[in-house]
């Protein structure tokens, strides 16, 4: 588990961004690779692995795997702006399933909007497509939650192994 940081790209090379494998310690992981992608302006919890099976089960739309997203926009979004999203948005590659969203924060003073979206696609871009789709883009956005994984208090770039439980509670929310 990393928490990946803005301005790193979920790859294993890239000439122009460093990527999440040069923020492993250990150079010789060059057998790890990220479970799908967090955009390089996103930040937090990404999944590094060797297990194929694993990841693809983990991704794919099908198997449901909730991923959890803390996402700030500026202004003070409507309910039924919200409620749009729970209900799915039309993107251009289709509509959306609906999402699970849970409102932290209306800020008035300082202008933003803060609240959890969970969501089991995993489309490109899919949070930051959904807020511009309701007129809302996002400020910021941090995956907090993978399945029964939680980021918690895993420092911004730090990283840490699964436990043989958490490992065995991945493959039951992927249905391996």
């Amino acid at each position: 588990m990393l928490n990946k940081p803005q301005g790193v790209v979920s790859a294993t090379e890239d000439k122009k961004y460093p990527t999440v494998l040069d923020l492993i310690a250990d150079k010789k992981r060059k057998d790890l690779f990220p479970v799908g992608r967090l955009d390089l302006d996103s930040e937090g919890l990404l999944l590094l692995t060797n297990d194929g099976a694993l990841a693809q089960a983990l991704m794919h739309p099908s198997h449901e795997v909730n991923k959890t997203y803390l996402v700030k926009v500026p202004g003070i979004v409507p309910q039924e702006k919200l409620d749009q999203l729970r209900l799915g948005v039309k993107l251009e590659d289709g509509p959306t399933a609906p999402a699970v969203v849970n409102l932290r924060d209306y800020d008035h003073e300082r202008g933003f909007t803060l609240f959890d979206i969970t969501i089991h696609e995993g489309r490109n871009r899919q949070i930051r497509r959904m807020c511009d789709a309701i007129g809302f883009p996002v400020r910021d956005l941090k995956r907090i939650k993978l399945g029964p994984l939680q980021l918690s208090n895993l420092g911004r770039g730090k990283f840490r192994s699964l436990s043989e439980q958490e490992l065995s509670q991945l493959r039951k929310a992927a249905k391996l």
